[in-house]
């Protein structure tokens, strides 16, 4: 761990009072197994899946944080959203049947109640963030949080990596969504 995408704070040296309340919130986490496993597996071209989950983990939090919401729930729902292990871009060692949009926010559920306790903010935040993909939206603040988050930095880390690959220039294309982003807000 040390940075989110985007981010100037290096996460793993807490040297700001941000970071520090950021890992404090994740702490008993991020070192586990089950989450440090996630560093193995490919989420968008060449980010990992643990590097999402930490991108979407520490943005949520920031801006839960900043409009007085359960920052804490989003941490670590943000960090716990994707927490499967099967490659979604094959069919392979699936645990269960159907579409991964589907799937894997129950499985990803079941694996963080298995590491961690959660509460209905995370609950509801894990397993809806895959809307609208997904027919059922979520019913918490920290929910909508996270879905928007989720796809912001899905799109931040494919178009990060595709400007980078096309023209070795700044990363101009994500501070324009980024921007977009928030002007929404």
């Amino acid at each position: 761990m040390e940075k989110a995408i985007l981010s100037r704070i290096n996460l793993q040296r807490q040297d700001t009072h941000i970071a520090q309340e950021y890992f404090d919130t994740i702490s008993d986490l991020i070192d586990t197994q089950e989450v440090q496993a996630l560093k193995k597996c490919s989420q968008h071209m060449a980010t990992s899946r643990f590097q999402h989950s930490l991108n979407v983990s520490y943005y949520s939090f920031l801006i839960c944080r900043k409009f007085g919401l359960d920052a804490y729930s989003a941490a670590r729902a943000g960090l716990l959203h994707d927490l499967y292990y099967y490659d979604w871009k094959t069919d392979d060692k699936r645990p269960l049947e159907g579409n991964h949009a589907m799937i894997h926010p129950i499985i990803a559920l079941e694996n963080a109640k298995n590491i961690t306790s959660t509460n209905p903010t995370i609950d509801d935040a894990i397993l809806h963030h895959m809307w609208p993909l997904k027919t059922s939206h979520p019913s918490t603040n920290v929910g909508w949080i996270i879905q928007a988050v989720d796809k912001f930095c899905a799109i931040t880390e494919m178009g990060h990596q595709s400007l980078f690959r096309v023209s070795r220039s700044t990363n101009l294309l994500s501070y324009c969504i980024l921007f977009t982003f928030l002007l929404t807000m």
